[in-house]
């Protein structure tokens, strides 16, 4: 499993509204779970936190 790296940039500040980390996008549940998740787990948070990141910041700029 290590062969899918955490998204984490040392950024671990949740959000206003609690959902998603501010450097990375993940949830708190999907941190915490990261080292449990399978191959198949990761890769699907990966795909959703650019879009997740791009509502944050215009969430953060209103």
């Amino acid at each position: 499993m290590d062969d899918v790296a955490s998204p984490c940039i040392k950024v671990c500040t949740i959000d206003p509204t609690g959902q998603w980390c501010l450097g990375c996008g993940r949830t708190l549940d999907e941190i915490s779970g990261w080292l449990c998740a399978d191959r198949a787990q990761r890769l699907e948070i990966l795909v959703e936190l650019p879009d997740r990141l791009i509502r944050l910041n215009q969430k953060l700029a209103d």
